[in-house]
């Protein structure tokens, strides 16, 4: 069972794959987007979530994605589909590192995707040549909360605390304007979620050949959890601006 059908399946009832929940997404959204016919781009866009709210809630935005499953980019286009919405929605299957646009964008998003660039200040270098005149930046990537074990930082990456991260955040050039840090409730329905879902599927598939493994990588991510990060992961989710650009 490949690690790409492991988290679609886990992430079946928490369809924003970060421990952000509902009321967050949507302040995030409302805080981030400058006008109501916004072009939005997400880089490392998975199934298309963020995009998808977007469309909904602004008639006139359209949106585009990019990311590499194959996969993820088509479950976009059948939930955009179904929505009404697939005409103001663009996918590319490309690297979203190495992805250019003809056009900028007034809001670009990477939440929970910086792994695919190198860390969370190359993830803010890849939007940056992407934004319109005060476009804004919404990105979402983990920080420690207390000091966490040398498995952690092995599982999960080399984070930093709330303050080093912002401090290294408006050292590369960038002004917050908005931020939200995920409550502990947040964080425990995410990996509650993941972990259910998953389970949940085996158990009510008991025929297919991938059940067992399923089940197995439920109770294997949910000791990881409960041992191993718990206490230390946090996530942080920012709005932000290019301050050179801000005071030109």
């Amino acid at each position: 069972m490949d690690r790409e059908l492991i988290s679609r399946i886990a992430h079946t009832d928490h369809p924003i794959a970060a421990p952000v929940d509902d009321d967050a997404v949507r302040t995030l959204l409302e805080r981030g987007l400058p006008r109501a016919d916004a072009r939005v781009l997400d880089l490392g866009c998975g199934g298309g979530e963020w995009l998808l709210r977007v469309l909904q809630a602004c008639p006139g935005a359209r949106a585009e994605g990019v990311d590499l499953s194959e996969r993820a980019l088509e479950h976009a286009r059948k939930a955009a589909d179904g929505l009404g919405v697939a005409d103001r929605l663009t996918l590319h299957h490309a690297d979203a590192a190495a992805f250019r646009a003809p056009h900028a964008f007034d809001l670009v998003l990477s939440v929970g995707a910086a792994h695919a660039f190198g860390g969370l200040l190359p993830t803010l270098e890849a939007a940056r040549p992407h934004l319109a005149p005060s476009g804004h930046v919404l990105v979402g990537d983990g920080i420690w909360e207390a000091d966490p074990a040398p498995e952690a930082v092995e599982m999960l990456g080399d984070f930093a605390d709330l303050a080093t991260t912002m401090d290294r955040v408006v050292g590369a050039g960038w002004t917050p304007v908005h931020g939200h840090v995920s409550s502990r409730r947040e964080l425990d329905a995410y990996e509650w979620a993941w972990t259910g879902s998953l389970a949940a599927w085996a158990l009510d598939h008991p025929e297919d050949p991938d059940s067992a493994q399923a089940l197995a990588a439920a109770a294997a991510h949910r000791d990881e959890w409960l041992r191993v990060y718990r206490d230390t992961f946090g996530f942080l989710t920012l709005i932000l601006r290019d301050t050179a650009t801000a005071n030109d």
